[in-house]
């Protein structure tokens, strides 16, 4: 199969699933929306071997085809990067993840919690899903949980519900967004990961200002990395060129 096919094969099955079906070809990136939008959508619940297959060799594919940038370029210790963090290959990078821990619901959302999913497959869901009813309540805030990867070119993600503001920041919303960076640190030193990369946590949806949350993401991995631990290199990933300049300045 080439990538048309399988992302043919991909829609169908999730329209048919649905019980719909798939009148009218689009254009390929008009087919590409439609497939990340109903990956999006779709409860955690398992699908056939054949699915998954052909799912992990299609995300692979598209990965492949957006560029991978491999950690190794970094030297060891703080480094700032603009890049796409689902084409990362690391030890583990980390999703602002909401309480749910399943990920994103709003077809083709522009969050990175969406992304990672969208990219790491239908695996991650199921796998977050797991996690969330074993420990019989939604993830708290400023807490961690490791998985898989799946088919990013990271080895795993770490989630992290980070605060969401309400107005003013409030203390609390300060210590809860040191904890989210903390219990990353230590989940990955925990794990022998020796590099993560950390998303700008609690900015997006969640409201926290960039200049204050980058402050407080810079000092806890300051202070964490001279306390001697596994983790030898992080990674502040940014998308846009405002935070870019915040972390450049803090760092």
């Amino acid at each position: 199969m080439n990538q048309g096919e399988r992302r043919l094969y991909l829609v169908t099955w999730l329209l048919n699933e649905r019980g719909e079906e798939y009148r009218e070809r689009y254009d390929a990136e008009t087919e590409k929306r439609l497939l990340r939008g109903l990956m999006n959508v779709r409860a955690p619940k398992p699908v056939p071997e054949e699915f998954l297959r052909i799912q992990d060799e299609y995300l692979k594919e598209e990965t492949r085809r957006k560029g991978i940038t491999d950690s190794s370029v970094f030297p060891d210790g703080i480094t700032v990067w603009q890049g796409d963090i689902t084409t990362l290959r690391i030890d583990g990078i980390v999703n602002a993840a909401n309480s749910g821990l399943t990920g994103c619901y709003y077809p083709n959302h522009g969050c990175i919690d969406n992304a990672i999913h969208t990219y790491a497959g239908v695996e991650l869901r199921l796998c977050c899903d797991r996690i969330v009813r074993e420990q019989g309540h939604e993830e708290r805030t400023g807490t961690c949980k490791l998985t898989p990867g799946y088919n990013l070119p990271a080895r795993f993600v770490l989630h992290t519900v980070g605060p969401v503001v309400q107005g003013r920041v409030r203390d609390s919303d300060r210590k809860m967004l040191r904890s989210s960076y903390r219990a990353c640190l230590e989940t990955a030193s925990e794990n022998n990961l020796e590099s993560l990369a950390f998303c700008c946590i609690s900015t997006g949806e969640f409201h926290f200002p960039a200049r204050e949350a980058a402050a407080i993401a810079v000092s806890e991995v300051k202070a964490f990395m001279s306390e001697g631990t596994t983790v030898k290199k992080v990674v502040f990933n940014v998308f846009k060129d405002r935070d870019r300049e915040i972390y450049k300045e803090i760092v």
